[in-house]
This record gives C-alpha cells, structure tokens and sequence, in this order.
C-alpha cells in the first residue's frame, strides 16, 4: 500500500511542473505570434497611394542695364544703383559703363561709388565708350576674369537650365575682325550653342540689331546680324541691348525683322542705366513699349522652360513694363 501512495505522489509531482510548464510556455508562443503577425490598417486588397515628392521650381535673377555712370550726371547711376540694391541675383552691365572715356579714373570715380558696389555678381559687357582708347584696357583691368577672356569681350556662363552669352557687339574694334560669318566671335558664338542644344538661351551686348532711335546709324546695327542668324538658328529666346539711352521691348523676331511669335527673338533695348536720355522716333515694326524719359532698370526672372521680365523705374518715376514668354527649346509644362 505504501508504494502504490508514492507513486501516486510521484505521478501528482510530474503533472503539476507539467502544469506550470504549460503556463510558463503558452503565453510565450502566444506573445510571440502576435509579434510576427503585423497589424494591417487597411483592407487586404487596398492600393497604397504613392508619395509624389516635388521639387521647388528653380529660379535665377538677372537684373541690369546700359549706359550707366558718368561723373557729370551721377544723380542717374544712384538712382538705379537704388533699384539693384533691393534686388538679388546676377547684375548685367550691357556696356558704357563708365563715361566719358572708359579710362581706369573713370571707373574710379564714377562707376565705382554706384554699380560698382556689385561688382562681385556683375556680368558686364563692353561698350563703345569702354573702346576710346582702342583696346579697352581699363576695361579689362578692372573686371579681370569676370569679363571674360582678356582682349576678346565675349563669354558665356550658365544659370540652371538658361544658358547666357555676353557679346562684344564693337564690330569694328581690331581685335574681333568684324561680326560676319567665319569671324573669330562668330565662329565661336556658333560652337558655344552647339554646345547646349536643349538649353534656354539669352545673349546680351551694347549695341541693338533693331531699335526706334531718331539717328538710325546710331541706333541700328546690321552688323549684328550674323550673329543674330545664329541664335535664331539655335533658337535663342532673349537678346538685350543699350546703347540708345532709352528703354524698348520688340514683340518676337527673325534676322530679317519679320514677327515671328513661334520661334523668333524677344529683343529688349534698356539703355536707361543713367547717363542721359534719348528720344525716340516712330515706332519700327514689332515695336511694343517705348520709354525715353525714365531710368531704371531691367529685372528677368529665369525658370525652367519661361522668363518674366519687369522694367523698374527709378524712384518717382511711373513708368512700368512687363510679361512673360516661353523658352523655345525647353517650354515649361505650366505653359
């Protein structure tokens, strides 16, 4: 009898660690199948929407003018000086930027106090004041590398998806041998574009192909029509001038002055950096605002396949200009 009890004893021992062994165990497995099984918040066939990530739209400033600084009218270069300081971005100086000479005291004391306090994100191009001494000297000596390389006055440089060409539109100056096709800037204008085929692309010098001033000899440069023939050809969207002291944007055209509103060239003559004024005479063809009596400057937001431009006048001035165009080789999708 005493050995049938201590089985049962032995037996009652085994089932309670069996016992606790199972509630040991149980919870763990349990815990551990709720961990692997992840919890969905959305029906077994439902479609996750994708996350579109957008870029922020990539904008560059340009904002400048001709015909700028003379110490014997400073109250014009000040005034638009004003105007650029409130604005950031890249300054073109399209030419006679310091009168009357170009000389190295001219640039001293007269570009220097006004625009030449952005000197460091100015793009300039020659004039021909900059040429009174033949070689442009002071020129060079005062911008160095910025203008280009030493003599030639003819560069490029790239803002995002718009491709800049600064000409040296002195056609008669020794070292370029004219502006005609095979020239040594015509030929390297033609190379450059090749260059960038799908970009936007603006070129600006001094002098203008197309223009309303009174004197033609002084306002009009068929010179420059080779080199317009090929930026037509590599469908360029903007070129801008001075020379005339007076501002004037041309509707979209060929070389040949025919309106062109597909492919042609916005022209925008902004001579109104300071120096003086110049009358204008009857519109020529294409011709769409004029302005001779106010200085200011010209403001062109730079995006990807467009451009808006906005001509803003000098403090106590009312006169205004602007609108926006497409860029023929890359047009933004918005357009």
């Amino acid at each position: 009898m005493a050995g049938y009890i201590r089985k049962r004893e032995r037996l009652a021992d085994r089932c309670a660690w069996g016992l606790m062994l199972m509630l040991v165990l149980v919870p763990t497995q349990a815990l551990a199948q709720t961990q692997t099984a992840p919890r969905s918040d959305h029906p077994k066939h439902a479609k996750v929407k994708a996350i579109t990530k957008h870029t922020p739209e990539e904008t560059f400033v340009v904002v400048g003018a001709g015909d700028i600084a003379s110490c014997k009218n400073p109250e014009g270069a000040r005034a638009t000086a004003k105007l650029i300081e409130q604005i950031p971005g890249t300054v073109f100086a399209a030419g006679d930027l310091a009168y009357e000479r170009g000389s190295a005291e001219d640039f001293k004391n007269c570009y220097d106090p006004t625009w030449g306090r952005f000197k460091n994100r100015t793009k300039p191009a020659l004039g021909n004041h900059e040429y009174a001494n033949h070689t442009a000297a002071a020129y060079f000596q005062y911008w160095g590398a910025q203008a280009g390389p030493a003599g030639k006055g003819y560069y490029s440089y790239d803002l995002g998806d718009w491709h800049i060409v600064v000409l040296n539109t002195n056609c008669d100056a020794k070292v370029l041998g004219g502006c005609a096709a095979g020239s040594q800037q015509e030929t390297w204008l033609k190379g450059d574009l090749a260059k960038h085929p799908a970009a936007c692309i603006l070129a600006y010098g001094h002098h203008a192909l197309f223009s309303s001033g009174v004197f033609k000899s002084h306002a009009v440069h068929p010179e420059l029509k080779q080199l317009w023939e090929d930026l037509y050809a590599a469908h360029a969207d903007l070129v801008l001038a001075g020379h005339e002291h007076s501002y004037e944007r041309f509707a979209p055209q060929d070389p040949e002055g025919k309106a062109d509103p597909a492919n042609g060239i916005r022209e925008i003559v902004v001579g109104t950096g300071g120096r003086s004024h110049d009358l204008l005479g009857f519109a020529t063809p294409n011709s769409e605002a004029r302005e001779w009596g106010t200085y200011g400057v010209l403001k062109l937001t730079l995006s990807p396949g467009k451009y808006t431009w906005e001509f803003i006048p000098e403090e106590g001035k009312s006169f205004q200009d602007s609108g926006s165009g497409v860029c023929h080789n890359h047009p933004a999708e918005s357009n």
